[in-house]
């Protein structure tokens, strides 16, 4: 059902955790199945130099989490704006179709999270 990326983020994931005094937070969630993403940035001079998300979900949620947060870092705003939730499970070599739109919404956290860092920082 899920891939060896998945599985692997899934039980291995990278990134986990707050960043005290983020200069960008987003949150996340879908009601109809419960999943919550949170994404802290570190902005400087406009790349990320880190990233960090909670996540309350199932395995898929966690895995997409932690995949954008690996994909994010190091790249300018500009560049992780361009990242969606589809290139996230490109990345993860694919997610079940059920999984795909509710526990697929790691990029819209990163979004979110540079919305509230460009807000902060105008």
């Amino acid at each position: 059902m899920y891939t060896d990326k998945v599985m692997d983020h899934f039980s291995n994931p990278r990134n986990v955790g707050e960043i005290e005094n983020a200069n960008g937070v987003g949150e996340v969630g879908n009601a109809s199945c419960g999943d919550i993403m949170k994404i802290y940035l570190r902005v400087e001079d406009n790349v990320i130099q880190d990233v960090k998300f909670k996540t309350f979900g199932c395995g898929a949620a966690i895995a997409t989490s932690s995949m954008v947060t690996e994909m994010a870092i190091g790249k300018t705003i500009d560049e992780a704006l361009v990242l969606t939730n589809q290139t996230v499970a490109e990345a993860l070599d694919g997610l079940p179709p059920a999984k795909m739109h509710c526990s697929n919404l790691a990029a819209d956290a990163l979004h979110e999270a540079i919305k509230n860092y460009k807000e902060q920082n105008v």
